[in-house]
């Protein structure tokens, strides 16, 4: 299964022996995720931290990474390829279900929610930047259309995004634990 979109490029900085930066790595990340119901939606997990203040030097565990939440304490940042939603309400009920099934399982997913079938809420602090494309980002009371640039700054709130246009949309999220 692919997307329309180019598969992103992760590239990790560090120090070599002698105490010099340096490139430790450049490739596509070891975190790619699919959801074979939902054609053209791909996530990529780019990077996690485990705690904060975040070890500088710690070693990359990102592809151990599973659901949507960050560590305890911690953040992740990963970029989700997001294609047309579908027109009919059953298969974009299916979908959503799929989707929260097989990667967002920690989610606190509201299939029934009237307003979208991808209705969830986590509790973090979410950094999300729309990269190319639009998405609608759907709230209790209020949705707004984001466009290539914008930037949402969701709170532990019950929310749902849509991609109503006709081309895929890529979104970044910066996802940083919470507390009530």
């Amino acid at each position: 299964m692919t997307s329309e979109l180019a598969s992103i490029r992760r590239i990790v900085t560090g120090n070599n022996a002698r105490g010099q930066s340096c490139i430790v790595e450049d490739g596509p990340s070891p975190a790619v995720r699919f959801v074979a119901e939902r054609p053209g939606y791909r996530v990529t997990n780019i990077w996690r931290t485990s705690g904060s203040p975040a070890a500088i030097d710690a070693a990359d565990d990102i592809a151990r990474h599973q659901g949507v939440a960050p560590p305890q304490d911690g953040t992740v940042i990963r970029i989700i390829d997001i294609p047309p939603e579908a027109s009919d309400p059953d298969e974009r009920k299916r979908q959503a279900a799929a989707t929260f099934g097989k990667l967002f399982a920690d989610a606190d997913h509201r299939l029934e929610d009237k307003r979208h079938p991808g209705m969830h809420v986590t509790e973090s602090v979410d950094y999300a930047i729309v990269l190319e494309g639009e998405m609608t980002a759907i709230l209790d009371k209020d949705e707004t259309i984001m466009r290539k640039g914008d930037v949402l700054i969701q709170r532990g709130t019950n929310h749902a995004w849509a991609n109503r246009s006709s081309k895929p949309a890529r979104i970044a999220f910066i996802l940083i634990s919470g507390r009530r």
